[in-house]
């Protein structure tokens, strides 16, 4: 523990090994490229992060369509939707929110951010790169509700855009194009309303008139004004009462029942119209909305639509438009007295829903399929997504006579919808992961459960009406009510999905709860990361191995151990450009066995023409496809060529042999005994190998390499040479200089064991060329090489991989190539798939493997063939086909995660240590130890599951699938082709949404389909508060985390915390405490009672109850071991118990802690107590007097959400504002804590200026909240780091300096950095990490990160400056990662 506090350690490294998953917005267009039908998704993150994916649709074994439909694919190949990440641009600053514009004149969209910064960041993605077009500053920075920000919405005809924040200002910035067709903005124009709250902002599309925005917003009064109003409201009514006018519902008819404009709750929707002529900003018009009003969508105007505005609220969708007539009223009540006002209408509910409780509309969206033809989307706040169409009148197209709402399906609740041309669905999740989903219907009115206006606006007229009350103001009321909607509202069950269906999952883990570090499977060597994550039915936990998800695709046995594998190309089989391997040549001690490689793989004898006596060195085919260049065997002997039938040979003169070999397309290179290299070439005329030069390099040669042909090219400049005298050469192999040497690197006192030379850039231009190097000593140097004049960089990268020697081969990952490596552990690394990032490397999750190359064929696009003792191996990287490889991905580290669904939202987690009996013995040395995981987990406004069971509830959607297909009607009804068609004058005709039919019925769809269906859904909700669902799980991590037990708590019991607790008093039994509280409410917070109960492991399956303690004084939010007793923090009070037979045993506490006990942590006789509102409280316990001392605390008030110890002395806390602070107690201030004399008062050390204050080392703001953190080490053996978590589902890592070397280093390119990069958003990265105090101690490492991105001139600039190279200043990033790593 020392090496993590000393002295040099409290400069600390942040580096980021995993992005934050949750997604605060998104926006949906074609930003990259003007090719028609591109569809692509931009997504801003928590943590200040703005990524760009691209929806690509390919073909399982053909070529990426990347969404354009290829008339030469085959019809019957598998299709597959993956979202790709085009690009990730870093902010450093709070993103707010996003949409996107295309502006006049442009075949492409560019994006509007609010951040922070105070400023109006224009961001164009052209090609993938990141540019910011525009950052105007118009305010102060930081998230203030009266700087703009928080909205941004932009015209529809890419005019202009607004900018709000949450009260007062909005402005507005017209966009236009100078002469040669850059963006131009000009100065905003503002749009303040003073008193004004802004809960949502919307362009209103009106054609080609003045930009009209849409702003749902409240108004509210002065103090002064307000208490004027309500004394004149008094006086009125006092004079109503002597005037005996008052009636029997006029004292209770007070502006908080009906609403008035200006009371502060009363919601309108406003117009503000930005006139281009006079370039002014005015509000045109307003009205009133409903109460519950939240979200707003725009409807398609001008000739495409009725324009208007959609307005979500609880229960009901309102369709709102300037001058717009009331709507007709229903058939039968053609002569109704009432008259409505307002097109309306009610939502589907659930069965099982209370009906004292209304349903929210949390988001809304509009798709314009083609003109005149629209329809929007709409999600609840339990998930339930609901199609709205508008129906027109037949004389005006402008007038919406009824709308019509139909439930779709139910989808994980999303923070937006984001529809795509090409008939798929995009819902970023509030939590969890973000799903795509394919539309299988849409023209789902006539099956599907529906409700229209008529419906509602007859349920309205069936009302009784209030004499006292207008007409508005009746309508006000009837439409707040919950019950009203719940009387008439169609219901439904909800069930899998039908009408959608899952086609890509991008994994996020926020939010993250806890976490915990350790090698717990048993049989892995480097560490797991153990994480709670999301939230009621998304519930999970997750278990992340640092490394690439692997896929085994066939094992089959060899007669023996191989010693190489390689693949044969099969020049006819071209595809695109592309090429499948014909043969699998595998090479023993004395034999070569080759397999076919076709729908199956079979053995091949004479027929292939190999020489299978003799053990292969190399082996490839020779040309490149267009003619027959036939194959080349390499073996001790000679260079045999198959070709049409036909073998030629090239005997080894004399007795020598060949020692290695190797050989591309067209270029043969041989080493023989004692160090002399023969050179071949394909001749392009004859097809022949032509003997080409010869040369001794005057050592032994123990491996070469002459590397992949470039695209384009028709021969390799280079061969690498590893030689024994422990050096590693570079030999040209331009035809005026054929093997003449032109740079080399000396390894030390290691030998090169393999080499691989590698273009970074597969296409036509000339990329750096990279040489990787294994080493005998189990190690990877990897170094650029000059692809002109042929110069090997001085400052190679040197990393660890194993305990083997390290083999190196070239494969194909995601398109580009990439390096595999392989030790004890198998490794593979490619370059940053923007080009200018770093060089990416993590291991595969997979057994060691010996040799490997890489395989292609029509059912694995790109695969890996490897063996691994005897067996060979075919194995493809990634679970989706490599769609979500990450490796190389913008600087992320690869994490691959199994996941095993829980019940509640997980709140604890802790380690258990049990007794496992070997059956049919007694003795104490039959026993052995067996580690557990034990998990609490608990949901507030929920049902247990024995009462959702009672209830009828199915989580999982499978048992309604009957009762809803009764309901929707024959699931295989023809859908109209037409009904998701897009307009016909989008640049792209083959984008068309068309529609599909539903092939099969639900009974006969297969497991795969069945998975893509299944969607998480959320319980019934109760209808009075302080309802609680929770259990207890204990889990085997040994076994794949497999639950041996769930045991549920009691009706409105709460598990909110556990720990594992060694009593002296049972002889150190590992037991599992946990805190519940019982009929616990938010607001406010109380609860009915609290008790700690006590479990112990049965035989490491199961758990037994030995007692249950009720205790007082609030909830149980923390426990903690402590010197063989337990420590338990209820609200304000810390107590320490002992174990008893029947119940705990009361020993000491320590009252009056400022709010509530959030933490705890204990070593030895101390005890770091977090408070939920005041920082840390440090406590020491004295035996002699058997009580807790308060020695010192926080001079900060830190909102304390989890703290991890570093020594006796230091802790690390974080807070509620997403600061990491590092605290500690100063030298001799526990000496004075405990009176051995007696002879001080009382009064003396309970002064608050006499309490010792912690000393802060360390202060760092993340942007996110950290929800848990613990000292660990990533590597077995590595030097220990502080892993954090986050809420938002970021993942990284504190890392203590060694050196001081290192903190001049990283303190310097800090330095630099912060006026060198780039600050998309305005936000200056010190300030940004000094948001609630200033950084201390901490290097941002996100920072230095951007040094790889920026151009190579400022680079260089930098480097000078650091007294290094470019290449030095990489290599020192890259090395302090691969340290952790």
């Amino acid at each position: 523990m020392t090496s993590v506090t000393s002295a040099a350690a409290m400069k600390l490294l942040d580096v980021r090994l995993k992005h934050a998953g949750s997604i605060v917005s998104s926006a949906i267009g074609e930003f990259t490229s003007s090719t028609a039908g591109l569809q692509e998704i931009v997504c801003i993150r928590a943590g200040g992060t703005i990524d760009l994916y691209r929806i690509v649709i390919s073909q399982v074994g053909g070529g990426d369509k990347a969404n354009v439909d290829n008339g030469d694919d085959d019809d019957d190949d598998e299709v597959q939707t993956t979202l790709k990440l085009i690009t990730r641009l870093e902010t450093r600053s709070v993103l707010r929110s996003i949409c996107s514009v295309r502006v006049s004149g442009g075949k492409r969209d560019v994006v509007v951010v609010g951040a922070d910064g105070g400023c109006c960041s224009i961001i164009d993605f052209e090609n993938g790169v990141a540019k910011v077009l525009h950052c105007p500053a118009f305010g102060k920075v930081g998230c203030r509700r009266d700087t703009p920000g928080q909205y941004v919405a932009s015209d529809p005809r890419g005019r202009a855009a607004m900018i709000a924040s949450v009260e007062k200002r909005k402005l507005v910035y017209v966009l236009n194009r100078d002469a040669a067709g850059e963006v131009t903005l000009a100065s905003p124009l503002e749009a303040h309303r003073p008193r004004t709250v802004v809960f949502d902002l919307v362009g209103v599309d009106n054609g080609y008139d003045n930009p009209i925005f849409a702003s749902l917003e409240v108004q509210y009064l002065d103090h002064e004004d307000a208490v004027l109003s309500e004394k004149k409201r008094i006086s009125d009514l006092k004079i109503k009462e002597e005037n005996g006018q008052v009636g029997s519902n006029d004292s209770g008819k007070t502006d908080a029942t009906l609403g008035r404009y200006g009371d502060g709750f009363t919601k309108q929707l406003a117009y503000y119209e930005l006139d281009l002529g006079l370039n002014h900003v005015s509000r045109r018009w307003a009205t009133t909305t409903h109460r519950t009003a939240c979200c707003l969508a725009a409807i398609p105007g001008g000739a495409d639509g009725p324009s208007g505005v959609l307005v979500g609220g609880e229960d009901y969708i309102e369709y709102v438009h300037e001058g717009m007539t009331p709507p007709p009223l229903p058939p039968g009540f053609e002569g109704a007295k009432k008259i409505p006002r307002r097109l309306i209408s009610a939502i589907p509910r659930r069965e099982l829903h209370p009906s004292s409780k209304g349903i929210l509309i949390t988001t809304i969206t509009v798709l314009r399929q083609k003109k005149g033809k629209f329809f929007a989307l709409a999600q609840s706040e339990l998930g339930d997504v609901y199609k709205i169409t508008l129906q027109v009148s037949k004389e005006d197209k402008s007038v919406v006579t009824k709308m019509t709402v139909c439930l779709l399906d139910t989808l994980p609740i999303g923070i937006g919808l984001n529809i795509s041309k090409l008939a798929l669905l995009f819902v970023p999740a509030e939590f969890g992961d973000h799903c795509l989903y394919q539309f299988d219907a849409i023209d789902i009115e006539g099956s599907a459960v529906t409700c229209t206006s008529e419906q509602t606006i007859a349920a309205y007229l069936k009302g009784e009406s209030r004499a006292s009350s207008s007409e508005d103001d009746e309508e006000d009321l009837f439409y707040a009510s919950p019950e009203n909607a719940a009387e008439f509202a169609p219901t439904f069950r909800p069930t899998i999905l039908r009408n959608l269906h899952k086609v890509f999952t991008l994994d996020s883990l926020a939010p993250v709860t806890s976490i915990l570090v350790g090698e717990l499977a048993g049989n892995e060597v480097s560490p797991q990361l153990y994480a709670l994550c999301g939230r009621g039915p998304t519930s999970s936990f997750r278990i992340l191995r640092h490394g690439l998800s692997i896929t085994e695709l066939a094992v089959s046995e060899l007669p023996g151990i191989p010693g190489a594998v390689f693949n044969v190309r099969d020049e006819k089989s071209g595809k695109n450009g592309k090429f499948y391997d014909r043969y699998i040549v595998v090479s023993f001690a004395d034999a070569t066995l080759v397999l076919s490689v076709g729908e199956t793989v079979e053995e091949m004898g004479k027929e292939s023409g190999f020489l299978t006596t003799e053990p292969t060195l190399a082996c490839s085919a020779l040309g490149n496809g267009d003619k027959g260049g036939g194959i080349c065997q390499v073996y001790p002997g000679g260079v045999r060529h198959i070709q049409r039938g036909s073998v030629s040979q090239w005997h080894v003169p004399g007795i020598k042999k060949i020692e290695c070999a190797s050989a591309n397309e067209s270029q043969i290179l041989i080493a023989l005994v004692g160090g002399e290299l023969i050179y071949f070439e394909l001749d392009p005329l004859s097809g022949n190998l032509m003997e080409a030069a010869t040369r001794d390099v005057g050592a032994d040669v123990c491996s070469l390499d002459v590397g992949a042909v470039p695209k384009g090219k028709s021969r390799s400049l280079f061969a690498a040479v590893g030689c024994r005298d422990s050096t590693v050469r570079l030999l040209s192999l331009a035809p005026g200089s054929l093997l003449e040497q032109k740079s080399s690197t000396a390894l030390g006192t290691t030998r090169p064991h393999s080499v691989a030379l590698s273009n970074d850039l597969d296409s036509d231009t000339t990329g750096e060329i990279t040489l990787s190097v294994g080493l005998d000593d189990g190690s990877a140097l990897r170094a650029g090489v000059d692809p002109i004049t042929g110069a090997i960089s001085t400052s190679p990268s040197r990393r660890f991989l194993g305990a083997r020697p390290v083999a190196v081969s070239r494969v194909t990952l995601q398109g580009s190539p990439a390096t595999l490596l392989l030790s004890s552990r198998p490794w593979i690394g490619r370059g940053s798939s923007s080009g200018k990032g770093r060089h990416a490397m993590a291991p595969m999750s997979y057994a060691p493997l010996d040799h490997g190359c890489s395989f292609s064929n029509e059912a694995v696009k790109e695969g890996i063939v490897a063996t691994s003792g005897n067996t060979l191996r075919i194995l493809s990287v990634g679970d989706n086909g490599g769609s979500d490889v990450v490796l190389g991905a913008e600087d992320d580290e690869a994490f691959n995660s199994n996941r095993v669904a829980l019940r509640y939202t997980p709140r604890q987690m802790c380690l258990l240590s049990a007794k496992i009996s070997t059956p049919g013995t007694s003795s104490a040395a039959a026993q052995s130890r067996k580690i557990l995981l034990a998990l609490v987990e608990s949901d507030y406004n929920d049902f247990g599951e024995e009462e959702k069971k009672t209830m009828g509830f199915d989580g999982t959607g499978q048992l309604n699938k009957s009762s809803s297909k009764k309901k929707t009607g024959d699931s295989n009804r023809d859908v109209d082709d037409e009904a998701m068609d897009l307009d016909d004058e989008s640049d792209d005709e083959n984008t068309n949404m068309e529609e599909k039919k539903e092939v099969g019925d639900d009974d006969e769809e297969d497991e795969e389909d069945n998975e893509a269906r299944v969607t998480p859904i959320r319980g019934p909700f109760p209808s009075e508060p302080g309802r609680w669902g929770s259990c207890v799980r204990l889990v085997d991590p040994a076994d794949g985390c497999t639950t041996l037990e769930c045991i549920e708590m009691n009706r409105n019991e709460a598990a909110l915390c556990c720990a594992s607790v060694r009593f002296h008093s049972r002889g150190g039994e590992s037991l599992l405490a946990v805190g519940t509280t019982t009929g616990m409410t938010m607001n406010p917070l109380c609860h009915n009672s609290s008790h700690v109960i006590l479990y112990r492991v049965v035989n490491g399956e199961r758990l037994q109850l030995l007692h249950r303690t009720q205790v007082d004084d609030g909830p149980v939010l923390s426990l903690v071991h402590f010197q063989g007793r337990l420590l338990v923090g209820i609200g304000k009070t810390v107590r320490l118990y002992e174990m008893g037979k029947r119940q705990l045993l009361k020993k000491c506490e320590l009252r009056g802690l400022p709010t509530m006990v959030k933490t705890l942590q204990a070593a030895g006789d101390r005890a770091f107590i977090g408070d939920m509102m005041q920082s840390i409280q440090y406590v020491r316990y004295d035996a002699t007097a058997n009580r807790l001392v308060l020695v010192a605390k926080d001079r900060s008030p830190r909102p304390i959400t989890c703290q991890e110890l570093l020594d006796l002395n230091t802790v690390a806390v974080g807070d509620k504002f997403g600061n990491i602070s590092i605290l500690r107690l100063p030298r001799g201030a526990d000496v004075g804590a405990i009176d051995v004399t007696g002879t001080r008062a009382l009064w003396d050390s309970s002064r608050e200026d006499a309490t010792p204050k912690l000393e802060t080392l360390c202060n760092y703001h993340i942007g996110e909240v950290v929800t848990g953190m613990t000292r660990a080490s990533l590597v077995a053996g590595g030097a220990e780091s502080l892993i954090y978590v986050t809420v938002t589902g970021r993942v990284g890592a504190l890392v203590p300096f060694s050196s001081r070397e290192d903190v001049e280093f990283y303190s310097a390119l800090e330095g630099f950095l912060r006026t060198e990069a780039p600050r998309p958003t305005g936000r200056e990265p010190q300030a940004y990490r000094s948001y609630y105090s200033p950084v201390k101690h901490v290097i941002d490492g996100d920072l230095c990160d951007a040094y790889s991105q920026l151009p190579y001139e400022q680079k260089q600039k930098i480097a000078e400056r650091l007294d290094r190279s470019v290449g030095e200043v990489m290599k020192k990033l890259e090395d302090t990662r691969n340290a952790l790593l």
